[in-house]
């Protein structure tokens, strides 16, 4: 495993400042699952660390508040049967929640006109909708 884990560009998170915990995984499995601690658990102290920029620091805090325990993030993995892809399958999540958090906002959208071309049609439909329903009324009977 690599010691560092690219979030965006040229900025990784170093492997020193990654928790990992190792447990059992849960469900059906037999006698391998329940010798073997297969289940990963990552955390990353989000407030302290020095890895990220301090305004990606301050946007990733405020968009996974929901997630934060304390200021530290936790992605939990056990979709694998060996440690060693949970751990990668980890680390590329947690890289990718993180890449994702840090983004930049998005433009803001400029409000446009609808065009009076188009508004004018619609009208002239409607009015020609009505007449046609008008026309098969039985007034006149």
């Amino acid at each position: 495993m690599s010691g560092l884990h690219v979030v965006r560009g040229s900025v990784s998170l170093p492997e020193a400042e990654l928790m990992w915990r190792f447990s059992r995984s849960s469900g059906p499995g037999g006698q391998h699952v329940n010798t073997s601690d297969t289940q990963v658990e990552l955390r990353f102290d989000l407030a302290r660390t020095e890895a990220l920029p301090e305004v990606w620091k301050r946007r990733a805090l405020e968009r996974l508040a929901g997630r934060l325990t304390d200021g530290v993030i936790t992605v939990r993995v056990s979709e694998h049967r060996s440690q060693w892809r949970n751990r990668e399958a980890a680390a590329v999540r947690l890289a990718a929640l993180l890449a994702e958090a840090t983004a930049p906002p998005p433009k803001p959208r400029r409000p446009t006109r609808v065009p009076r071309g188009i508004n004018e049609r619609r009208l002239r439909e409607k009015k020609r909708r009505g007449e046609t329903k008008r026309g098969r009324s039985a007034r006149d009977w």
